[in-house]
């Protein structure tokens, strides 16, 4: 597979696990009554937040497994059972606990500091998010083509920004049946792709298990 195949693969991965259509209405009940530049600031702070900490993951993820003797493969199994917990809970159309606890929800309802936590991490860019990247940049040959991975990143933050700007018009429109569609969609794209994680790291750790 291409490299330009592998960014574009990427990209759509972390846009069903961050899916910003998902957070919506988070959003949209964290910023009700604030005024219209408070709310495309906050925005823009979700935005740059995914970007930084996804940005900072491909940066400096596999040296953390590596401090921790983490193999790739280990690493490949465990992010995959994380997505596939993510994607049942987005199957059903509810919040993960993964994404966010009780205290972090009642965090959003006091609006403190909610474009960086817990909107922009855990809720968008969560484990699940940062797993990935992680394990993008591992296929990664060299440290150019790791940077290249910023290029997915910072479409996948752009267009978080974009839809939480016009969030209360997504809202309105789609409503809470719409956007839990678009949840369990991205849900079954993102359970397909945990099992190929699993699947990938499974045959690595067990190479024999290709011979059967």
């Amino acid at each position: 597979m291409s490299e330009w195949s592998e960014l574009f693969k990427t990209g759509i991965a972390l846009l069903a696990i961050v899916n910003p259509i998902g957070g919506v209405p988070l959003f949209v009940s964290a910023t009700t009554g604030i005024s219209a530049h408070a709310r495309n600031h906050t925005a823009r702070t979700v935005g740059v937040t995914v970007f930084v900490v996804l940005g900072l993951a491909a940066l400096l993820g596999t040296r953390i497994l590596d401090f921790f003797g983490i193999s790739i493969p280990s690493f490949l199994v465990g992010g995959g059972i994380l997505l596939l917990l993510l994607a049942v809970s987005m199957l059903q159309a509810k919040e993960s606990g993964i994404r966010q606890t009780p205290a972090e929800a009642q965090e959003v309802a006091e609006r403190h500091a909610i474009g960086v936590v817990p909107l922009g991490i855990p809720l968008l860019a969560g484990p699940g998010a940062i797993s990935t990247v992680i394990i993008a940049t591992h296929k990664a040959p060299s440290f150019a083509h790791q940077l290249r991975l910023f290029i997915p990143i910072a479409v996948i933050a752009l267009i978080v920004w974009v839809t939480l700007l016009v969030a209360a018009r997504i809202s309105s429109r789609m409503g809470t049946i719409g956007i839990n569609i678009i949840t369990r969609i991205m849900g079954l794209i993102l359970a397909a792709m945990a099992v190929e994680f699993m699947v990938r790291g499974i045959t690595e750790l067990f190479p024999a298990l290709t011979k059967v």
